[in-house]
């Protein structure tokens, strides 16, 4: 039966390295890290077996527990979470989906668009300085709302560089990263309906994949910008 939670003991190896972040510990207990870290491996698997029902995946990916420390004030040496992301497959597909498990109720998925180039967020502002209510529409959802709630990410100050302050759409423009997420508790983390819930967040963020998709895949004319 594929795996439908993630276990217990992956929570309590997680509070114990957010309490005992050092080498030594971690060496001493590195099995328990190797049994959370397939634990969240099995359900990402799974998890992506359930999505390729409904979407093309290209990938799976784990992060890594191991921080870089080298530009950072923070110097522990490993992350307190577990998370993984599965990329959406072929360059008409655009958007990326990720899952993050961490105890204390700051368990939670989200997808969309982190870091997008400079070309991809130029091409997003022009269409929606152009017209908005096609996003708009998708964020006024009422399953959209019910799930993430607002768009997240960070935003420049006033405006973009070429849009003035005052243009209608300005509260979306102003993005820099387009997000959606939708946290659980630990309760729903460690129940058997999880998985289930998890695939429902990701298929409610599946009309602003294709309207992102639609637009980073076109040109201003709407005209594909690749032969099929």
């Amino acid at each position: 039966m594929a795996k439908t939670h993630i276990n217990t003991s992956t929570f309590d190896f997680l509070n114990k390295i957010a309490k005992n972040n050092n080498r030594d510990w971690f060496a001493q207990n590195k099995s328990l890290y190797l049994d959370a870290k397939e634990d969240v491996k099995i359900f990402g698997e799974a998890l992506r077996a359930d999505m390729e029902e409904h979407d093309e995946i290209e990938k799976l990916k784990l992060y890594r527990i191991y921080r870089d420390v080298r530009f950072s004030k923070d110097k522990t040496p490993y992350q307190d979470h577990l998370c993984g992301f599965m990329v959406r497959a072929t360059k008409w597909r655009r958007g990326g989906m990720y899952f993050h498990i961490q105890p204390n109720d700051q368990s939670f998925v989200a997808g969309g668009f982190w870091n997008p180039n400079s070309p991809d967020l130029a091409r997003i502002r022009q269409d929606i300085a152009s017209d908005d209510s096609y996003l708009r529409d998708i964020i006024q959802n009422k399953t959209f709302k019910k799930y993430f709630g607002e768009l997240k990410g960070n935003q420049v100050k006033t405006a973009p560089r070429g849009y003035p302050k005052d243009h209608a759409a300005i509260d979306l423009l102003r993005y820099k990263q387009y997000l959606l997420v939708h946290h659980f508790t630990d309760e729903q983390v460690l129940s058997k309906t999880f998985r289930k819930k998890v695939v429902k967040a990701y298929l409610a963020m599946r009309p602003f994949f294709d309207y992102m998709s639609d637009v980073l895949t076109t040109n201003s004319n709407g005209e594909p910008l690749w032969e099929e």
